[in-house]
C-alpha cells in the first residue's frame, strides 16, 4: 500500500513544501550563481529514471560553462579548477541537488530511493538489475547515499540500492531521510574528482562526475 500509493502522496506533499519553504534559499543560490560567473542557473542532465527510461534531472550549476561537454569530473585535468566558487559550497552541503524537488513533483523521482545514475554508468546499472534496483522510482537520497555515497564501490553500492527496494516503508523512508540530514551536516562521503575505483574495474564513481553540474 505504501510503496504504490502513499510514497507518491507523500513525495509530492514533502517536494511542494520544500518549494515553498526554501523558496528564499533558492532566490539567494540564483542570485549567487548569476554574480559569480556566467551561465545559467540550472544544469540538465540525462539520467536513468524507473525501468530504465530516462529523464532529465535538474541541478543547480555548480561548473564553468566552459567545462569539456559530456566529460565526467574524474576524468578532468584539474577538475577543481572547473568548479566555480559558489560550485564548491553547493556540492559541498548538497544544496545543489534541490532544484530535483521539481522532478519530484512531476513524478520522474522520490524523495527515497536508488541515486538516477548517469546512463553511461553502465557498470552500476548492470549490477543494480541483479538485485531489481532499476525497477523503482530514483530518489534525492537513500540508503548507499547515508552508507558512503562517493566512497561506495560499485558492488557495494548496488546491493545497498537492491537492499532498499527490497523492503520500502515509511519508517524505513523516515529513517533515510533524518540519515540524510545528518550526514549532509558533517559532509560524509562527498569526493570531487577522483575517488574511490570499483573492484576489477577501475571505474571512478562520483555522484557529483557531472561536467557543468
Amino acid at each position: 500500500m505504501y510503496a504504490h500509493y502513499m510514497k507518491r502522496v507523500i513525495d509530492f506533499v514533502l517536494a511542494l513544501l520544500g518549494l515553498i519553504i526554501l523558496s528564499p534559499v533558492y532566490l539567494i543560490i540564483i542570485i549567487a550563481i548569476k554574480l559569480d560567473s556566467k551561465g545559467p542557473v540550472l544544469f540538465e542532465q540525462e539520467r536513468m529514471a524507473q525501468n530504465k527510461t530516462s529523464f532529465k534531472i535538474y541541478k543547480f550549476r555548480t561548473m564553468r560553462v566552459d567545462t569539456p561537454h559530456n566529460m565526467p569530473t574524474h576524468m578532468l585535468a584539474h577538475a577543481g579548477s572547473f568548479i566555480t566558487r559558489v560550485g564548491k559550497i553547493l556540492r559541498k552541503t548538497s544544496l545543489d541537488e534541490l532544484p530535483q524537488l521539481l522532478n519530484i513533483l512531476k513524478g520522474e523521482m522520490s524523495i527515497i530511493g536508488p541515486r538516477p545514475c548517469l546512463l553511461n554508468q553502465t557498470d552500476l546499472i548492470a549490477a543494480r538489475d541483479e538485485y531489481g534496483a532499476n525497477a523503482v522510482k530514483p530518489g534525492l537520497t537513500g540508503l548507499a547515499q547515508i552508507s558512503g555515497r562517493d566512497e561506495l564501490p560499485i558492488p557495494v553500492k548496488a546491493k545497498y540500492d537492491g537492499d532498499y527496494c527490497q523492503k520500502i516503508t515509511f519508517i524505513g523512508d523516515a529513517k533515510l531521510f533524518l540519515g540524510t540530514i545528518l550526514s549532509v551536516l558533517e559532509h560524509d562521503g562527498v569526493k570531487e574528482g577522483k575517488t574511490v575505483k570499483a573492484q576489477s574495474q577501475g571505474v571512478v564513481i562520483n555522484e557529483k562526475s557531472t561536467n557543468n553540474g
